[in-house]
């Protein structure tokens, strides 16, 4: 099949979070006993086969809204759609929501404007935003100023999330994203991506605080971790950590995600995250077909492809 980088992205974390689904919580010891190897049906959440979870449906939400253009209130709007009128869900049912996504949807549609509607306490820095945002970099393939790229994550990060620790997770996920879409190889990329933030953040009055831990990251080499420096938790700093290891420390799609799977925990979001960044590196070709042929709605998600594709010229 003739591909390009956003069915790569979008197949790529789809797939990811339905090998996560069906053991979400699951221990690294309990996982260790018996590995992810393939797609599961049932487990943890009780659904079938090629079942993915919020983390891809609100991604195709925010795909679905950018296809039109970038709105900030359009992009609300469709989250609330998914959780109230189950738009782009699987199976026509909202089956998991993370709590400060929940509230501030609430908020949303209660009135309240997406730019100040996600949680911004320390305590909001779950990996709500970091699990949906790499459709956003579409959107951004041509923007070539570092400062308009940090302005837009941090509106759509906040929508949900809007604490710095999240919005900047967000940004250096994008970032690395955006590296990869310009066909850098995935070293490179990571090169690239820590001297563009560093970079950017030289000049900003940042919270120095905050900055120091992503430090794992930016400052030195997340890949050269020991699996049990690397955590996979619902935390946005666990999860971009281990998406970056599971991705730099693997050879193939199928190897970065099932590491990240089997890393245990938030295993839907770590395999999303992992997943639509190995898509991009390895290719949809790559994913094996026996995942894709169980996926729920593939064929909904490759016609959400080309739309996007078409609107921003992606080829």
């Amino acid at each position: 099949m003739e591909t390009n980088a956003v069915y790569n992205a979008l197949f790529g974390l789809a797939i990811g979070d339905a090998l996560g689904v069906p053991v979400e919580f699951l221990s690294r010891e309990k996982l260790k006993e018996n590995p992810v190897k393939g797609m599961r049906e049932y487990g943890t959440h009780n659904q079938p086969l090629g079942t993915w979870s919020d983390d891809s449906s609100l991604s195709f939400c925010l795909a679905d809204s950018l296809c039109k253009g970038y709105n900030l209130e359009e992009i609300a709007h469709y989250f609330s759609l998914w959780l109230y009128g189950d738009f782009w869900t699987p199976h026509g049912r909202v089956f998991d929501i993370g709590i400060a996504t929940r509230e501030a949807i609430e908020k949303i549609t209660k009135g309240e404007s997406p730019a100040v509607s996600g949680g911004f306490e320390e305590k909001d820095n779950g990996n709500g935003s970091l699990m949906r945002i790499l459709p956003l970099a579409f959107h951004l393939a041509k923007e070539n100023h570092t400062e308009a790229i940090f302005q837009k994550v941090k509106e759509v990060s906040s929508i949900t999330h809007a604490h710095f620790r999240s919005v900047f997770a967000c940004f250096i996920y994008t970032i690395y994203a955006l590296e990869l879409v310009k066909k850098r190889d995935k070293w490179e990329a990571y090169d690239q991506t820590k001297t563009i933030v560093l970079d950017f953040i030289k000049d900003k009055a940042f919270n120095k605080n905050e900055i120091v831990l992503f430090d794992r990251v930016l400052q030195n080499n997340i890949n050269e971790l020991s699996e049990e420096e690397i955590f996979s938790s619902g935390y946005v700093l666990h999860t971009l950590e281990a998406g970056l290891w599971c991705i730099l420390t693997s050879d193939s799609y199928s190897e970065s995600v099932l590491k990240a799977v089997n890393l245990g925990s938030d295993t839907d979001t770590t395999a999303t995250v992992t997943g639509g960044l190995a898509g991009i590196i390895y290719g949809f070709n790559q994913i094996p077909k026996d995942w894709i042929a169980c996926l729920a709605r593939k064929d909904a998600i490759s016609d959400l492809c080309n739309k996007l594709s078409k609107k921003y010229e992606i080829h």
